[in-house]
């Protein structure tokens, strides 16, 4: 199976391919743990600092749902904001999201609330220099992508429309958006009947490439008048709390901001959990490991 899309305009999944980026990753001197780590091969990671002194999970947040969101802590300090439905880390460089997280169950999932009734808003709480706008969106080729999905947060009209602000959205293109996006979501959606909780924390990523130089670089799009950074992938991280209080499980996901096609399974796109922390600059095992001594990572390998 293959994706669709530009060819080399972004990491290709397949056998083929993925020895020759494990080739180049060799050429630069990746330790061997990481060039034997499954789908870490796949996807190249960047080295990050140290993390600051001041810890992620220690940030609290105005009480009421969104506090329950960050149990497990925050994979980053800045520019935090509350919703009713989640709980967002904002990059006014990118005008989207870093991080949204929000939590998931049966009780979120339930409710008379209908997105015909929500439209896509401006976030007045940014900054009108590094918001985005509709007029931006408009003509570009690419959907307003939620990252927080509006479908999980039924339970009230008020949550659902706070989904719908352009703070909680990133250029996503619209075969992905409609369609293996939609399976991931609609996935997270079902773990709620095995689980006691899922905790979902989506963003986005600015993954280099090699060109033909044979250099590697990070290069995006950006659309509209103020210039919002287009995706080159979107990641997904589950918490998994299990029911009888064994322990949590781990999933991550990563998947190309282009079409895929469908007869691709989601399993495809586990990663091993570092190669997110390390690629974006976040951290999630640190903070997960102070709730809980069991925490077993689900991956493709």
């Amino acid at each position: 199976m293959e994706l669709l899309g530009r060819t080399g305009a972004t990491l290709l999944f397949g056998a083929g391919l993925g020895a020759a980026v494990s080739r180049l990753l060799n050429c630069r001197g990746r330790t061997e743990e990481e060039q034997t780590a499954g789908l870490l091969g796949w996807v190249p990671v960047l080295p990050v600092p140290e993390p600051l002194t001041v810890r992620a999970s220690e940030l609290t947040v105005s009480p009421g749902n969104s506090g329950a969101v960050m149990k497990y802590g925050f994979p980053s300090l800045a520019n935090i904001r509350s919703r009713e439905s989640y709980v967002t880390s904002y990059d006014p460089r990118t005008r989207t999201a870093s991080w949204v997280i929000e939590k998931l169950n049966p009780t979120s999932l339930t409710g008379a609330s209908n997105r015909k009734f929500c439209e896509f808003k401006e976030d007045d709480s940014v900054h009108i220099f590094h918001r985005a706008t509709n007029a931006d969106y408009r003509g570009s080729g690419f959907d307003r992508g939620h990252l927080a999905a509006a479908a999980n947060h039924k339970w009230s009209q008020k949550a659902m429309e706070d989904t719908f602000y352009l703070s909680n959205v990133a250029p996503q293109n619209p075969n992905l958006n409609q369609n293996t996006w939609n399976n991931l979501e609609k996935l997270c959606r079902s773990l709620t009947k095995h689980y006691l909780n899922v905790y979902v924390c989506t963003g986005p990523l600015y993954l280099p490439r090699q060109e033909d130089d044979g250099k590697l670089y990070v290069r995006y799009q950006v659309i509209g008048r103020n210039h919002v950074a287009v995706p080159t992938h979107f990641f997904k991280v589950l918490i998994l709390e299990q029911a009888d209080g064994k322990g949590v499980e781990l999933r991550s996901y990563v998947l190309p901001n282009e079409p895929i096609d469908e007869k691709v399974p989601l399993e495809r796109f586990l990663v091993p959990i570092e190669t997110i922390e390390r690629a974006s600059g976040l951290l999630f095992v640190p903070n997960i490991m102070k709730r809980t001594s069991s925490l077993q990572a689900i991956s493709n390998n």
